[in-house]
C-alpha cells in the first residue's frame, strides 16, 4: 500500500515535470549554439538550434498531452525560447555575415532579440483563442537560422533586410491561426 502510494506520486511528479524538462533541454541547447558560435562553430550553432526547435515542439505537445500545462511553464517556455530563437540565431547570423555592417548590423541584431521579447512578453499576457498574434518567435529564429545556409549564394545586405522584416512581423498586429 505504502509503496503503490510513493510509486503513484513519484509517476505523477515526472508527468507533471516532463514537458519542463524538454523545455530545459530547448535552453541547453540554444545557450550551446551560442557558445559554438562563438568559438567559430557555426555550422554547429546552427544544427543545435534546429535541435532546440524539435525540443522547443515536443514541450508543448508532452504538456497537453500528459495535462500538465502550467503558468510557470509557459513563462519558463518564454524564458527558454528568447535564448534559442531570439539570442542564439540572431548571433549567429551576425557571425556569419551580419557583422560586415558595423553599428547598423549590431543595432538590427539586438533589434531583432528585443522585438523578440517583446512578441513573448505579449503573448503571454495576451488571450489568443487559437490564434498568434505576430510572426512566433520560433518561426522567426528557424527562419533566419536556415537563411544562414544562403551566405554563400545572396547578397551580404539581404539578410540585414530579412532580420528586420521578420523583427517587424514578430510584433505585427497580424493573426495566424495556431496548427
Amino acid at each position: 500500500m505504502f509503496l503503490s502510494s510513493v510509486l503513484d506520486l513519484t509517476i505523477k511528479k515526472i508527468k507533471s515535470q516532463t514537458a519542463n524538462v524538454l523545455t530545459l533541454i530547448n535552453l541547453s541547447l540554444g545557450g550551446f549554439s551560442i557558445i559554438s558560435g562563438m568559438k567559430g562553430e557555426l555550422n554547429l550553432a546552427l544544427l543545435l538550434i534546429f535541435l532546440a526547435a524539435l525540443a522547443d515542439r515536443f514541450d508543448g505537445m508532452a504538456a497537453r498531452l500528459l495535462n500538465s500545462e502550467s503558468e510557470l511553464g509557459k513563462q519558463l517556455d518564454s524564458m527558454c525560447d528568447i535564448i534559442s530563437f531570439g539570442v542564439a540565431p540572431a548571433l549567429l547570423l551576425y557571425e556569419g555575415i551580419i557583422v560586415e555592417f558595423g553599428a547598423p548590423g549590431t543595432f538590427f541584431t539586438v533589434f531583432y532579440i528585443g522585438c523578440g521579447a517583446f512578441r513573448l512578453a505579449k503573448f503571454n499576457i495576451t488571450e489568443n483563442n487559437g490564434y498568434f498574434t505576430g510572426l512566433p518567435i520560433t518561426a522567426a529564429g528557424c527562419l533566419l537560422t536556415l537563411s544562414f545556409l544562403a551566405i554563400p549564394y545572396i547578397a551580404p545586405v539581404s539578410f540585414l533586410f530579412l532580420m528586420i522584416i521578420l523583427s517587424f512581423l514578430m510584433v505585427s498586429p497580424f493573426k495566424l491561426k495556431k496548427v
